[in-house]
């Protein structure tokens, strides 16, 4: 069987890359758009669940959260139902650059499938559904067996 994991993973770090590339005058990293996109959609969003949500370890988002907070992208509170979450609300500076970010994503994605047809990009994306579908399945079945 091909590893295709392996392209995946190709596929992932060269995004990461472009995205660095693009937002470097804006002190945000790649991984770090992801986590702005997800904090204004979900204003108030706790840090755990922001963790599921993009399937990275907790260490890391808060990691990537002191990064955003410091360069002034997003605010962190203290929940008043539980004090031991910590809700995560994106600053103007952060909505105001939201049309970047989507741009962004929408040029990688083009660029990414300018040479695949229509129906192989139907196919392609069908396909690549199903497996994200599976992967994710993994991590919350094993996600649950913690609890």
């Amino acid at each position: 069987m091909i590893a295709f994991t392996r392209s995946i993973n190709t596929i992932a770090r060269c995004t990461m890359q472009y995205r660095s590339d693009k937002l470097n005058d804006l002190n945000i990293s790649g991984p770090q758009a992801t986590y702005i996109l997800h904090v204004c959609h979900q204003p108030g969003i706790t840090q755990d669940a922001l963790a599921k949500a993009i399937y990275v370890n907790k260490s890391n988002v808060t990691r990537q959260l002191n990064s955003l907070e410091s360069a002034g992208y997003v605010q962190r509170q203290n929940s008043q139902h539980d004090q031991r979450a910590v809700l995560v609300y994106p600053t103007k500076k952060a909505q105001e650059l939201l049309p970047f970010i989507y741009q962004l994503f929408r040029d990688w994605n083009t660029y990414l499938t300018q040479d695949l047809t229509t129906e192989e990009q139907d196919v392609f994306f069908r396909l690549l559904q199903k497996i994200t579908k599976k992967a994710k399945q993994y991590v919350d079945q094993k996600q649950g067996d913690i609890r």
